[in-house]
């Protein structure tokens, strides 16, 4: 059975964000995933992203969470950061679902450009772990 997966992309620093969302996507295809298997949803920030997943989380087998957020001039980056990893690590333990982290956590716009695979990457850990446990 092939798995379904949803993209949840943040809308924030968008260009970033549109090439991070097709990288995995071409991930997907390229491990076999039709499109009538993978969803897109998105999400003004990154913030809102694991309230989406957990929205969500019935509907799909695994998900991948895409966004960038880019260091400013206080301490609220930090704050952010911590609370989104936390909720999809939380969300995906409870749930016993895989959760692709492609959250970018940046100093400037050239670092996340040099990013952009993360979505790649968030893709490849979803597939393998799916299709590693498929088996128990």
């Amino acid at each position: 059975m092939k798995p379904k997966i949803c993209i949840v992309v943040s809308e924030f620093n968008g260009d970033i964000t549109a090439e991070m969302q097709n990288s995995a996507i071409h991930k997907l295809q390229d491990e076999g995933l039709e499109d009538k298997y993978l969803k897109i949803i998105y999400v003004k920030g990154a913030f809102e992203i694991p309230y989406a997943i957990s929205k969500l989380i019935k509907k799909y087998d695994g998900f991948i969470a895409v966004g960038c957020i880019i260091k400013g001039e206080t301490p609220n980056f930090d704050f952010i950061s911590q609370a989104i990893t936390n909720g999809i690590m939380q969300l995906s333990i409870l749930n016993k679902k895989p959760i692709g982290n492609a959250v970018i956590t940046c100093l400037d716009k050239k670092q996340a450009k040099k990013r952009i695979y993360k979505g790649e990457e968030a893709a490849i850990a979803v597939v393998d772990v799916l299709n590693t446990l498929e088996s128990f």
